[in-house]
C-alpha cells in the first residue's frame, strides 16, 4: 500500500502496509531515531510527537491514520539552537538515563504551546510520560523555567 506521509515538513510516499503504526514508519523508513519505543501501548510516552500540534503516541497511531497531518518530531525542536524546553532540561539536569527524553520533551513543548503559564496541575495532567528514573519533579520545575524565559 503507498501511504504519504507529512514529517518534519517534508511529504513522504512510503509503500508500507497501513496498519503499520507511524513510530515504525518514522524509525525504520524515514531513519529519524529520536522518537523512541517504549511499551508499544501507548502507555509510556517515549513514543511522543506532535500531529498538527498536538502531542500523541505514535505507536499507537496507524501511518495510514496519519496520513494527512502535519507530523513533527523531536529532531525539528531545535534545528539551528536549543528551544527553551531544551535548555531548561539541560540547565536543571532533568534527564538521567534520557531514553524517556524525546518523548518528555515533545509532551512539554505541546504543553507550553497551548499555555504560557501552566499551573502544577496541568504540567501534572499533560505530562503523563512515564520516567523509570522519577524525574517527575526536575520536569515540573524545567517546564516552568522554561515558560519563564519565553
Amino acid at each position: 500500500m503507498s501511504v504519504t506521509i507529512k514529517v518534519n515538513g517534508a511529504e513522504h510516499r512510503l509503500e508500507i502496509d497501513g496498519d503499520t503504526p507511524l513510530l515504525w514508519a518514522i524509525r525504520d523508513n524515514l531513519g529519524l531515531t529520536g522518537t523512541k519505543f517504549g511499551c508499544g501501548i501507548a502507555a509510556c510516552g517515549a513514543c511522543t510527537v506532535h500531529a498538527d500540534g498536538e502531542a500523541i503516541r505514535s505507536c499507537s497511531v496507524s501511518v495510514a491514520d496519519a496520513a494527512g497531518w502535519d507530523i513533527r518530531t523531536i529532531e525539528t525542536l531545535s534545528e539551528e539552537s536549543l528551544n527553551p524546553i531544551q535548555q531548561a532540561w539541560l540547565d536543571l539536569d532533568v534527564p538521567q538515563c534520557g531514553y524517556c527524553q524525546s518523548g518528555m520533551i515533545m509532551a512539554a513543548t505541546a504543553l507550553i504551546n497551548e499555555s504560557r503559564s501552566p499551573s502544577d496541575a496541568d504540567i501534572d495532567e499533560a505530562m503523563s510520560n512515564i520516567c523509570r528514573c522519577g524525574t517527575y519533579n526536575r520536569v515540573r520545575a524545567a517546564i516552568h523555567a522554561a515558560v519563564r524565559s519565553i
